[in-house]
């Protein structure tokens, strides 16, 4: 089973949901995580596709940072179905004097944290406090700890990756495309040269069975396309012993965000 665990679909930005359905049916992709993008608070049109479509798609939701009762809230979208629930690592909630209550409640609702940053915040001790303070929330690191195209020495990233100490955490990994320069000539064959070793330090320290493929669709169609962004990490050589690749492309995420429920 493949699952593609970061995608965006939605009827004011990005593309609707039969769009990346078509680009899901055509790189054999079984499922998906439906992350709402930035924003966005009103989550009636993922959960309206989502149900259309049983156990292909899970909604992680946003909630208002302005909202007067957010954990009230989060309560509702827990019951509306929602798998999850995207707080930044230095995510604010107004009416919250501790914003820890928010990750810690979502755990008590059995809601996955999805948390979108830079590596310079993944990194931050508030944030890995967070992460000690919540032991029963899952909190998956977005966008391989939102390292993007960096240089040596990698000083962030290899801060933000010391999460991995705390079982609880688990990371995605995206397309080269995001992590790499593209190419100045497209060649007929899709390859991307000068590949930096992120992939192989995410792998040291949290293993495999604690990665997962996140297509960053629509926005990676303009980077390498949908297909390439599986298929770069499908043929990584990080992950090309034993069955490594079954874990980071589905085993993982079907764990975490519930696909074998």
């Amino acid at each position: 089973m493949i699952i593609d665990t970061h995608c965006h679909a939605g009827r004011n930005w990005f593309q609707p949901i039969e769009t990346l359905e078509f680009e899901m049916n055509q790189a054999g992709v079984d499922a998906a995580v439906l992350i709402q993008h930035g924003g966005t608070y009103d989550n009636e049109y993922l959960f309206t596709e989502a149900g259309k479509r049983p156990g292909r798609f899970k909604v992680v939701v946003l909630v208002d940072p302005e909202s007067p009762d957010p954990l009230g809230k989060l309560e509702q979208l827990a019951q509306q179905g929602a798998a999850g629930i995207r707080i930044a690592p230095d995510g604010r909630f107004s009416a919250l004097s501790d914003v820890t209550d928010i990750w810690r409640r979502a755990g008590e609702l059995g809601l996955v944290v999805s948390s979108l940053g830079d590596a310079k915040r993944f990194s931050n001790a508030s944030f890995k406090r967070i992460i000690d303070d919540c032991p029963e929330t899952q909190i998956v690191i977005e966008h391989l700890a939102g390292v993007g195209i960096a240089d040596e020495p990698y000083t962030d990233y290899r801060s933000a990756l010391e999460c991995a100490c705390r079982p609880n955490t688990t990371i995605k990994v995206p397309g080269l495309g995001e992590i790499t320069v593209r190419p100045p000539r497209l060649l007929p064959q899709f390859r991307f040269e000068n590949i930096p070793p992120l992939f192989e330090m995410a792998y040291e320290a949290f293993g495999a069975d604690r990665m997962m493929w996140g297509s960053d669709f629509p926005p990676s169609a303009g980077r390498e396309g949908y297909w390439n962004t599986l298929e770069g990490v499908r043929s990584h050589p990080a992950f090309s012993n034993g069955d490594d690749i079954d874990w980071v492309l589905g085993k993982t995420a079907a764990r975490v965000w519930g696909f074998d429920d």
